[in-house]
């Protein structure tokens, strides 16, 4: 039986939608006579609906296997401590600017000149996070660019590259033991790891092993020697500020470009936290997901005007090459959904709420660097100046994987990294530590200091673990997941930073 409901904005019917429902189901009733199996249903309104299960529910309906996993995630965030220095947990408008109906539409080209039809909308979202990722960090449109298009941080940079050096192109970046990224041209003696050694030829610079520091000195005298056509200014695991007036002036001497990879901290540029690279920098890539909290994205700026070279005052002429690097050199039609994610994660770096989490993230991040010290723990510099440290647990007795192994498994969630003089970084002697994603949950100082005090019983009890299994990784793991005894301790340890961490809250959606 077929029946027909039709209420109006004002609660009467109205004659001629009542019609064109009457007119819709007649046509209905007449292909189901004539045996037409029909996929449709009229809505109030006499549209056409696709009545599809597949299409209108929810995913807790078509897939709670999947579903149960993300609900398992959600937990895991919210009971655990998450110090990765790369992550962060973004806010609900973020999340509902990736899961809107942007993510439709292809759009291959820039705004304005696109490949596809139907962009009006999605040329003015572009431009909109255009001109706010230059408002947040006070860029003038005259004298700076920008690409939103880029999928994430190390297609960034290789567009970075491709545009401006070119393939076999000469680049320095920091190497990847004494704190720099794989996409700043990582290699070994034995293999060239990262494409960006592969279609680059790159030359690293180096940190002095007495004090952790960037030696400028000697980077100056490599850059004399190889002659780099770009220098890279930027980190994934090194906790003081970069000397970006000292790079310009190193890039100028051999006539290279000055590239900044600000990934990790350009949410604590755009507060004004940390010294800025575009003073000095030629291009500036970045992240958007880390310390500045928005999706996982990727943003090239560059430079626009005149500039000095050799004495000569010449056009740059970076815009046209790094965008046809971006597309077609390297990517498809750009994530639209994305690009409004940053659009409204560049619009909170404006708020002074924003600012303030900004220099919590640092506090947060000195107390624990001075509260792991006084354990008897050595942070590599001393110290830090932005959002994350690097612990050398080898003087502690134990490699960077025993130590992330034994955090993990009470629910502190880190990741062994190199220091300067590691050979291996699938063996390293230290474990990187980050802060952004405990302040973003409210954590202060004295939150932190309880997270020190975990990670010294955590890092303990591993030394414990070491005494019954020997130095082997595997053993290690056995004897951490099948000691009953060990395990008492574990379950004791694990339960307490549950308890602490469920305190906190968590952006976004409640159960996933």
């Amino acid at each position: 039986m077929l029946g027909i409901r039709y209420l109006s904005h004002h609660g009467s019917f109205k004659r001629n939608h009542l019609l064109a429902n009457l007119k819709n189901c007649t046509a209905l009733l007449r292909n189901i006579s004539k045996g037409v199996n029909t996929n449709r249903k009229m809505s109030g309104t006499g549209q056409t609906v696709v009545d599809s299960k597949l299409l209108h529910s929810n995913v807790w309906e078509t897939d709670p296997e999947l579903f149960n996993l993300m609900k398992k995630e959600k937990q895991r965030q919210k009971h655990g401590i998450e110090l990765i220095a790369s992550e962060n947990f973004t806010s609900l408008s973020v999340l509902q600017c990736l899961s809107s109906c942007l993510h439709n539409k292809y759009s291959e080209g820039l705004p304005g000149n696109r490949y596809y039809g139907g962009n009006e909308y999605i040329d003015e979202i572009e431009m909109l996070c255009q001109r706010r990722a230059l408002q947040a960090y006070n860029l003038s449109s005259q004298k700076w660019g920008v690409n939103v298009q880029p999928y994430s941080g190390s297609p960034a940079n290789f567009a970075a590259y491709t545009g401006v050096v070119g393939a076999h192109g000469r680049i320095m970046g920091l190497d990847l033991p004494d704190g720099g990224h794989l996409t700043h041209g990582f290699f070994t003696p034995t293999k060239k790891i990262s494409a960006t050694s592969i279609f680059f030829e790159s030359m690293p610079y180096k940190v002095d092993p007495r004090t952790g520091l960037i030696d400028y000195n000697l980077l100056q005298n490599t850059a004399q020697l190889f002659k780099p056509q770009l220098i890279i200014a930027g980190v994934s695991c090194y906790s003081r500020a970069l000397d970006y007036k000292k790079f310009r002036e190193i890039a100028d001497n051999v006539g290279a470009y000055l590239m900044a990879d600000m990934a990790h901290i350009s949410g604590l540029v755009a507060a004004g936290v940390t010294p800025s690279p575009f003073e000095y920098c030629d291009i500036v890539t970045t992240t958007t997901h880390k310390s500045l909290r928005g999706p996982r994205a990727g943003v090239i700026f560059f430079r626009k005007g005149k500039r000095e070279v050799g004495g000569k005052i010449i056009e740059y002429d970076l815009e046209s090459k790094i965008n046809q690097a971006v597309f077609p050199a390297l990517q498809g039609g750009p994530h639209n959904n994305a690009i409004a994610a940053m659009a409204t994660a560049f619009k909170q770096t404006l708020s002074q709420e924003f600012k303030d989490y900004q220099h919590q993230i640092v506090k947060n991040a000195r107390r624990l660097a001075a509260g792991l010290m006084e354990k008897g723990y050595k942070i590599l510099t001393d110290g830090t100046d932005v959002h994350m440290l690097l612990v050398n647990v080898k003087d502690a007795g134990l490699s960077g994987a025993k130590a992330e192994t034994i955090l993990e498994s009470v629910h502190i969630a880190c990741n062994k990294n190199t220091v300067p003089g590691d050979k291996s970084a699938l063996n390293p002697s230290g474990i990187r530590l980050g802060t952004p994603a405990i302040t973003t949950r409210g954590f202060t100082e004295k939150d932190v200091d309880n997270v020190a005090d975990f990670i010294d019983r955590g890092l303990k009890l591993a030394k414990e673990i070491e005494k019954l299994s020997g130095p082997k990784i595997t053993d290690f793991k056995r004897v951490l997941f099948e000691d009953d005894d060990i395990q008492v301790k574990v379950k004791a340890l694990q339960n307490e930073v549950t308890q602490f961490s469920s305190k906190f809250p968590l952006p976004g959606y409640e159960e996933y």
